[in-house]
């Protein structure tokens, strides 16, 4: 009898975001068996009943269970969403102190069961957060992923299409640097169908960079007015980290703008930050490094440093 490789998730943490992206999973298809583990565990039993109910109108059968910690040691991608909440006039920064602690608790009983697959973070300040699970759980760097700036690349490139008056799909811009206050846009490279957008600005005088900068500020500071508005980012989010699922389980080589530990890339060292970065089934196969301009590249230092001052008091930085 042919042995048959399962995919299987655990996901802990089933706030808001943890069971989005559960329910994103599960519409998906993606993955055999997922497993919920949160410290509310009835929480998590709940979210386990619903998401089963549900099951009859996913495109393929997935397995949802409560689980434990221990549960971890044959899973290949441990996903972590679990961790204090961003208040409204609070930074994804303001969360580093709650959050280092939590993860420290969650990295060392994962590890104990015996995991050695890849583990994704969601939580903020993402960049943070996942240099501290590649700390705490000594895994290679390649096998600790953050969501980066996948959603804010996402919006980025929806409001583009929405400027320009095309599909979104057709848009190829990239957001790097800290998912946060100081990421930055990469317009000096971005094109619509293969056509630069800074042409595209020269060619029709409805265009102008100044909407262009007022709509990097909109995607920068997305987050803020979704949170006044309902609480918590949780649908877009969780998307994404479907999609980074995705492009592990199947190996794909996708191309997204993960948090990413950086090796000399970009001149940096011994930081994660959101870059363009080749996703398979291994994690992190390459780091793909943009031409940016002058102005591009100072600005994506000063975000790297930023993230490292915020290290420093928590971790030795080389």
């Amino acid at each position: 009898m042919a042995y048959i490789k399962l995919n299987r998730v655990a996901l802990i943490g089933t706030g808001f975001v943890g069971s989005s992206y559960a329910f994103s999973l599960i519409n998906q298809g993606i993955v055999d068996e997922l497993i919920l583990i949160d410290l509310n565990e009835e929480k998590a039993i709940g979210d386990v009943m619903d998401l089963n109910h549900g099951k009859v109108f996913a495109p393929q059968p997935t397995h949802v269970r409560f689980g434990t910690y221990e549960d971890c040691y044959n899973v290949d991608i441990v996903v972590i969403c679990a961790g204090a909440n961003q208040k409204p006039g609070e930074t994804r920064l303001d969360l580093v102190e709650k959050n280092v602690n939590i993860f420290k608790s969650i990295v060392e009983q994962v590890m104990d069961s015996g995991f050695d697959g890849i583990f994704l973070v969601a939580t903020n300040p993402v960049d943070i957060l996942t240099y501290a699970t590649w700390k705490f759980s000594g895994l290679p760097k390649e096998r600790v992923i953050g969501s980066g700036t996948t959603l804010d690349t996402a919006r980025l490139r929806f409001m583009l299409g929405e400027y320009f008056n095309v599909s979104p799909t057709n848009v190829h811009a990239y957001i790097i640097g800290e998912h946060g206050d100081s990421e930055l846009p990469v317009y000096s490279l971005a094109d619509i169908g293969g056509v630069p957008i800074m042409k595209m600005i020269k060619r029709h005088e409805q265009y102008n960079i100044e909407d262009l900068l007022q709509l990097f500020e909109n995607v920068r500071d997305a987050a803020y007015h979704i949170i006044r508005g309902k609480g918590a980012t949780y649908y877009g989010i969780a998307m994404a980290l479907v999609r980074i699922t995705k492009a592990i389980l199947n190996n794909e080589n996708a191309i997204l703008t993960v948090s990413a530990h950086l090796d000399g890339q970009y001149n940096e060292k011994d930081v994660y930050i959101g870059v363009p970065t080749i996703i398979n089934r291994e994690g992190i196969r390459e780091i793909v490094e943009l031409d940016l301009n002058e102005e591009e590249s100072i600005a994506f230092h000063k975000s790297a440093h930023i993230l490292k001052d915020i290290l420093a008091p928590h971790f030795k930085i080389n």
